[in-house]
C-alpha cells in the first residue's frame, strides 16, 4: 500500500503477532466541563472488509483500516495519545496504526482549543482538562467494549507528542508550577513553551491551583513523551516521585523552541534512574513525530501557512519513514516490557540519559 505500510509491517513481524486487519471508529464523547472530544480509535479486528485510508489529505499520508469493523475477542491493552498544541489526532496515527495490529486499543481524541479543528481560545486556556481529556476517553471505552472491544485495564498506557508530552507526564504525577515556569522563562526566552504560556492559560488568575493539583490517574502504568514541551514548569520533587515506567524520547536535531537538553533533558534530570528510559532519536526534527508528509507537501502548506511546511522537515540524512520504523520498535518494545503484555524478543537497554541536562 505504502512504504509506510512496508515499515510497519516489518516492525510487527519483528515485534510480535499482528492481526490480520485494523479496525477504526470515530466518535464523540462529552465530559462534566462541557468539553466535547472528537476521538479516534484503532484497534484489532480478524473481520474482513474494505480497506480506507484514514487520516489522509492532499499533504498528509493515512494509515490503511477497515470502518467500522468487528474488534476481535479477548482482552487487550489500551494506549491513549495525545497530540501537540494545534495538532490532531491524524498526527500520530502511524503510532496507533501499528500498535493496534499488535493487539492494542489505541485512542486519540481532539483536545478542545489546542487542536487544529478547535482553536477556542477559552477551551485552550484551560491547560489542566488535557489530562483529563483522555481519562474520559479511557472510562468511555472501557464502559462501551462494542466500540473497540474489551479493554484489559491492567495494562493502560498513554503517549503524547509535544504538549502531549507534556499531558501525559501529568496523568503519571508530575505536578506544574506556574510560577516556575514564569521565572525560567525570563532566562530561557526563546522556549516555544513561553510563547504559548499566555494561550495556555498559564497565566491567568486561577491556574496556578489548578495546574499545581495532581493531575494523575492510578490506572496509567507507563508513559511516552514524544519530544515533549513545557516540561520546566514540573517541579523537581514530582518527577522524582513518579513509579510507573517512562520512556522519554527527544529530537536528536533539535530547535530554539523545544531544545531536547532543556526540555526532554530536564525530565530526565529528576525521574527516578530506575523508572525511566530516554532515547535520543538519530535524525529526528521535533515534527518528525508526526505523519508522513506526501511528496511536494511542504510547498503546499507554504502556500496556505506561509512559514509552517517546517512540519515536513527531518534531520540530514534521515527519513520519516527510517524514524518511524525505529520508533515503532522502540515503543513497543517499551509498552510489552512496561505493562507486561507481549514475549521480550531481547533486553537490550533502550539508551541512556544526557548529559548536562
Amino acid at each position: 500500500m505504502s512504504r509506510l505500510f512496508l515499515l510497519v509491517l516489518a516492525s510487527i513481524l519483528f515485534t510480535g503477532a499482528a492481526y490480520a486487519e485494523v479496525g477504526f471508529r470515530l466518535f464523540t464523547v462529552n465530559n462534566t466541563e462541557g468539553r466535547s472530544l472528537d476521538v479516534a480509535v484503532w484497534y484489532p479486528s480478524a473481520e474482513k472488509g474494505v480497506v480506507e485510508q484514514v487520516g489522509e489529505n492532499a499533504a498528509f499520508v493515512g494509515t490503511p483500516v477497515v470502518k467500522n469493523a468487528l474488534p476481535v475477542s479477548g482482552r487487550h491493552p489500551l494506549l491513549l495519545l495525545s497530540h501537540g498544541y494545534g495538532g490532531n489526532w491524524g498526527n500520530t496515527g502511524w503510532l496507533a496504526h501499528a500498535m493496534a495490529a499488535r493487539g492494542y486499543i489505541v485512542a486519540a481524541p481532539n483536545h478542545p482549543g489546542t487542536t487544529t479543528r478547535n482553536r477556542d481560545a477559552v477551551q485552550a486556556s484551560k491547560l489542566w482538562l488535557r489530562p483529563q481529556d483522555l481519562i474520559v476517553v479511557m472510562n468511555n471505552l472501557i464502559a462501551s467494549p462494542s466500540i473497540a472491544g474489551d479493554i484489559d485495564q491492567q495494562r493502560i498506557a498513554a503517549a503524547g507528542h509535544s504538549l502531549g508530552g507534556w499531558t501525559v507526564m501529568a496523568l503519571a504525577g508530575a505536578r506544574f508550577s506556574t510560577s516556575r515556569l514564569s521565572k525560567d522563562c525570563e532566562i530561557h526566552t526563546l522556549l516555544g513553551a513561553c510563547k504559548v504560556a499566555s494561550p495556555l492559560g498559564i497565566t491567568k488568575p486561577g491556574a496556578a491551583d489548578r495546574l499545581a493539583a495532581d493531575l494523575s490517574n492510578a490506572r496509567i502504568k507507563a508513559v511516552v513523551s514524544l519530544d515533549l514541551g513545557l516540561a520546566r514548569g514540573f517541579t523537581p520533587q514530582s518527577l522524582a516521585g513518579i513509579r510507573l515506567p517512562v520512556l522519554v524520547m527527544a529530537a536528536q536535531a533539535d530547535s530554539d523552541d523545544v531544545p531536547a537538553q532543556l526540555e526532554s533533558g530536564y525530565l530526565m534530570r529528576f525521574l527516578p534512574a530506575d523508572r525511566a528510559q530516554f532515547v535520543s532519536v538519530a535524525g529526528a526534527t521535533h515534527f518528525s513525530f508526526m505523519q508522513l508528509c506526501k511528496p511536494g507537501a511542504q510547498a503546499l502548506i507554504e502556500e496556505d501557512a506561509p512559514g509552517e511546511g517546517v512540519v515536513c522537515q527531518d534531520g540530514a540524512r534521515a527519513s520519516r519513514e527510517q524514524i518511524h520504523h525505529q520508533l515503532i520498535n522502540q515503543i513497543s518494545h517499551f509498552l510489552d516490557r512496561a505493562l507486561d503484555y507481549s514475549p521480550r524478543n531481547d533486553d537490550t537497554p533502550l539508551g541512556s540519559s544526557p548529559s548536562g541536562a
